[in-house]
C-alpha cells in the first residue's frame, strides 16, 4: 500500500519537474508513475526487509513519447530509497544508457528536490588493468609467463601498442582518464585491450599490489554510495551468472528497472550459450604441455603445485586423443570429409538429440576437463594466498603474481570446455523444451576448425528462478513488449508469471496524422523477381523531397535493388552496408538541411533505435514482413519441440515476433507529437493471408489506405 508520505513525495517531485522544465504532464505517463509505486510498494517484507509477496513485478508497454524515463525514475527512486534498496536501471543499448546517465539523471536531480546519488556500472572487462599496464610498460621480459602463453593467443602491435600504453600511463596517472575503455578518446582494437584488462578469475583483487589504484575498484566504491545504478542487461546477467552481488548490489537488495526490456530473453539465452572449438583447445592444451618445465621451475618448490603440475602430463594425454577422435566423429555425424569446404556450415541434431556415439564421447571428455579445471583452480587459489603477506604457501609474491594470470585463463577455458561437453552429454528434462545442440564447420586463421555447441532454446526457467524469483522487486518496460497486443509472448519467453501486473499504456501522438498504406505495387514475395521489380518502381516513384526509410528483409535484396536503381536514384540512396551507421545518419540529416532528398536503405537494425524526427522521416517502406525464418539452430529446435508437441511453430512464434518488428519498424516514423508522414508496406500477404489482418490490428491506429482507397 502507497503511504500518503511517499505518493506526496512522488506527486512533489513530479510537479517540480513539470515546472522546472516546462513540461506538459502526460496521462500515460501519470498512469505509469502510478502503476510503479503502487506495484513497488505493495510488496511485502519481513523484518530483515527481504521480500515474502509475489507480486512485485510489474509490466508495462509505454510507446514513444511517454516519458518512460522520467516515470519510472520519479515513481520508483523514493520507494527504494523509503525500503532501504538500490535502484538498478538497466537498458540494452548505449544510446539509452548515456541518455539516463547524462540527460534524465542530472535533469532530475536539478528540478525534482529529490536527493540521491546515482553511477554507472561496467564490467570488469571494460577497466584497465594497472597490474597488465605496468607489465606491458616493463616489456615482455619482466614477466616470464607472457613467451609462454601470451604471444601464442594475441598479437602484439609493436610501437604502436608502446605509445598508446605510454599516453595511457600519463592519462591515467595524471587523473585525465579514470581508466575505462569507453572514455578513452580514440578507438582501442580489441587485441590491444585485452593485454590491458583482466576479468574476475584473473583478478587479485585486494591481494594485488595495485589496489588502490585500480580503476574496476574505484568506479566500485563510488557504486557502494549510489541510491541509483545504471547499468546494461549484459552485466546484470552476468552478475547473476555469479551468484549476483559480485559486480552489482545482491538481487535481494535490488529495484530492478528494466528499460528495453523486449531484449532480455535473447541477452538472456546468449549467458548460457557454450561452445567448444576443437583446434583452438587442442592449441592451448599443446602450450601447456610444452610450458610443464618451466612452470616447474618457476613453482614447482611448492609441494602441493609440484603435485598438481605433475598431474597435467596424463590429463593432457587423456584428453589430446578424445578431441582428435571427437574431429574425425563430427565430420562422421555430419557427413562431410575432414577439413571440407571454406564456408561456414552448421550441422544440427534433431530435437537437440545428441547421437549416442557423440554423448558417450562426451561424457568421457567431462571427467578429465573437470579434474583440469579443478586443479587449475586449486593451483589458482595458492598463487593467490602467495599474493597475501600473512599467508604462508612456500611462495613468494615475487614467483606467484605473474603465473596467476595466466593459470586463470586456463581455468576459464577448461572450466567452459566441461560445460559443453556436460551440456552435450546430459539427458533433457521430460516435457521440457530440449537444449539445442550443434556442430559448426568453417575456418578459423586459414585453419578448418570445429565447434561444438550447446544452448538452451529458452531462458524462461532461469530468469523466473535466478532474477525474478531473488529480486525485490522489478520494472519492465519498453514500447514494444506486446505481440499481436497481447503479453503473452513475452511471459513464455522471460518466465513472467500471470500473477505479476501488466498494462499498455495510452500513446500521447495522434496516430490518425500518419498513413498505413498497402499500394498496388505491394506483391507476395514468393515471386523474388516480382517483389524486387515492385520495390525497384516504387523507390523510384519516391518523390523529389522525400526524407525516406526503406527497410530490407536481407542484405541481398538491398543491395540488388541498389543496383537496379536508375543513376538519379541510386545517387540519393544511403545504404545501411556501405558506411557506418552515425556517418550515415549524418549524411541524411544534412541533405535534408538543405532541402534536398534523402533515401536510407536499412536493414533489420534500422527497424529500431533509429530517432529521426519531424522533416528527417516522412516516409517508412516496409519491403516484406519481417518474418524470422528460425533457421539459426536454436530457434530450429525450438520450432521442432512446439510442432512435435501438436503447435504451430510459425503461429505461435513467428507470427507475433513478426508482429513486434513491425511496430518497431512502423514506430520509426511518429518520434514526436507533431510528426506525420506514410508508412507503406510492399508486402501483399498483410492483405491475403489469414495472419495479416492480426498483424495490421497489433499496429497503432494509422489512417489506412488499401491500393490506394482510404479504409473506414
Amino acid at each position: 500500500m502507497l503511504d500518503e508520505a511517499l505518493k506526496e513525495e512522488i506527486q512533489g517531485a513530479y510537479r517540480q519537474v513539470l515546472e522546472g522544465l516546462d513540461l506538459t504532464p502526460r496521462y500515460g505517463q501519470r498512469l505509469m508513475i502510478a502503476e510503479i509505486a503502487r506495484t513497488l510498494s505493495g510488496i511485502e517484507a519481513d523484518e530483515t526487509g527481504r521480500r515474502v509477496s509475489n507480486e512485485h513485478v510489474c509490466v508495462l508497454e509505454a510507446g514513444t513519447g511517454t516519458g518512460k524515463t522520467l516515470a519510472y525514475l520519479l515513481a520508483a527512486l523514493p520507494v527504494a530509497k523509503a525500503r532501504g534498496k538500490r535502484l538498478v536501471v538497466s537498458t540494452a543499448t548505449v544510446a539509452l544508457q548515456e541518455q539516463v546517465l547524462h540527460q534524465d539523471l542530472p535533469s532530475l536531480k536539478q528540478h525534482s528536490g529529490l536527493h540521491f546519488d546515482y553511477a554507472l556500472a561496467k564490467g570488469r572487462g571494460r577497466y584497465l588493468c594497472v597490474a597488465k599496464l605496468d607489465q606491458a610498460l616493463d616489456g615482455v621480459e619482466s614477466n616470464p609467463t607472457l613467451s609462454l602463453f601470451e604471444q601464442a593467443l594475441e598479437s602484439r602491435d609493436g610501437d604502436d601498442f608502446h605509445e598508446l600504453i605510454q599516453e595511457m600511463a600519463e592519462a591515467y596517472g595524471n587523473g585525465r582518464w579514470e581508466g575505462d575503455r569507453d572514455s578513452w578518446p580514440v578507438s582501442i582494437d580489441d587485441s590491444s585491450w585485452r593485454q590491458l584488462t583482466t576479468d574476475h578469475r584473473q583478478c587479485t583483487n585486494r591481494r594485488c599490489g595495485h589496489f588502490g589504484a585500480c580503476a574496476f575498484f574505484r568506479a566500485r566504491r563510488h557504486l557502494d554510495q549510489a541510491d541509483i545504478i545504471v547499468t546494461n542487461h549484459d552485466l546484470v546477467l552476468a552478475d547473476l551468472s555469479l551468484g549476483g552481488g559480485l559486480v552489482l548490489p545482491s538481487p535481494k537488495d535490488c529495484i530492478y528497472i528494466f528499460d528495453e526490456g523486449h531484449h532480455l530473453p535473447d541477452k538472456a539465452l546468449e549467458h548460457f550459450y557454450h561452445r567448444f572449438g576443437v583446434n583452438a583447445a587442442l592449441r592451448w592444451l599443446r602450450t601447456l604441455k610444452k610450458s610443464l618445465t618451466e612452470l616447474n621451475t618457476a613453482l614447482g618448490s611448492q609441494a602441493t603445485l609440484a603435485r598438481l603440475l605433475a598431474g597435467f602430463p596424463d590429463l593432457i594425454a587423456a584428453i589430446e586423443p578424445r578431441l582428435g577422435e571427437a574431429y574425425s566423429l563430427g565430420h562422421q555425424l555430419a557427413e562431410l570429409p575432414n577439413g571440407a569446404g571454406d564456408d561456414t556450415r552448421h550441422h544440427r541434431f534433431a530435437m537437440g538429440r545428441a547421437p549416442q556415439p557423440l554423448r558417450e564421447m562426451a561424457a568421457a571428455l567431462v571427467v578429465p576437463f573437470a579434474e583440469l579445471s579443478r586443479n587449475l583452480e586449486s593451483m589458482a587459489d595458492i598463487l593467490r594466498e602467495s599474493l597475501d603477506p600473512d599467508k604462508a604457501t612456500g611462495l613468494s609474491r615475487e614467483q606467484a603474481e605473474p603465473w596467476l594470470p595466466l593459470v586463470a585463463l586456463l581455468q576459464g577455458r577448461a572450466l567452459e570446455a566441461n560445460a559443453l561437453w556436460q551440456a552435450m552429454a546430459a539427458d533433457d528434462a521430460q516435457g521440457e523444451p530440449p537444449q539445442a545442440r550443434w556442430l559448426t564447420f568453417d575456418q578459423q586463421g586459414g585453419d578448418a576448425e570445429l565447434t561444438f555447441s550447446a544452448s538452451p532454446v529458452s531462458a524462461a526457467e532461469t530468469l523466473a528462478r535466478y532474477l525474478w524469483g531473488s529480486c525485490y522487486g522489478a520494472v519492465i518496460t519498453s514500447a514494444t513488449l506486446t505481440a499481436l497486443g497481447r503479453f503473452e509472448r513475452l511471459q513464455e519467453r522471460a518466465g513472467l508469471a500471470n500473477r505479476y501486473r501488466y498494462q499498455c499504456l495510452p500513446s500521447p501522438f495522434d496516430y490518425s496524422k500518419a498513413v498505413l498504406s498497402v499500394p498496388y505495387e505491394a506483391v507476395d514475395p514468393s515471386d523474388r523477381e516480382g517483389h524486387e521489380r515492385a520495390i525497384v518502381e516504387f523507390v523510384t516513384a519516391l518523390g523529389d523531397k522525400e526524407a525516406a526509410l526503406v527497410l530490407f528483409s536481407s542484405r541481398a535484396q538491398l543491395r540488388a535493388v541498389e543496383k537496379a536503381l536508375p543513376r538519379a536514384q541510386q545517387e540519393r540512396v544511403l545504404a545501411q552496408d556501405r558506411l557506418p551507421k552515425r556517418e550515415l545518419i549524418d549524411r541524411h540529416r544534412k541533405r535534408i538541411d538543405a532541402g534536398e532528398s534523402s533515401v536510407i536503405f536499412g536493414l533489420a537494425s534500422f527497424a529500431e533505435g533509429i530517432d529521426l524526427p519531424g522533416d528527417y522521416l516522412t516516409h517508412v517502406v516496409v519491403t516484406r514482413l519481417p518474418f524470422a525464418v528460425p533457421d539459426d539452430p536454436v530457434g530450429a529446435t525450438l520450432a521442432e519441440w512446439i510442432e512435435s508437441r501438436g503447435g504451430n511453430p510459425f503461429m505461435r512464434i513467428s507470427v507475433p515476433d513478426a508482429s513486434i518488428k513491425l511496430v518497431q519498424a512502423c514506430g520509426r516514423l511518429i518520434r514526436k507529437e507533431s510528426d506525420q508522414g506514410r508508412i507503406t508496406l510492399l508486402d501483399r500477404r498483410v492483405l491475403t493471408r489469414r495472419y495479416g489482418r492480426a498483424l495490421l490490428d497489433s499496429l497503432p491506429p494509422f489512417r489506412r489506405e488499401i491500393d490506394g482507397q482510404p479504409q473506414a
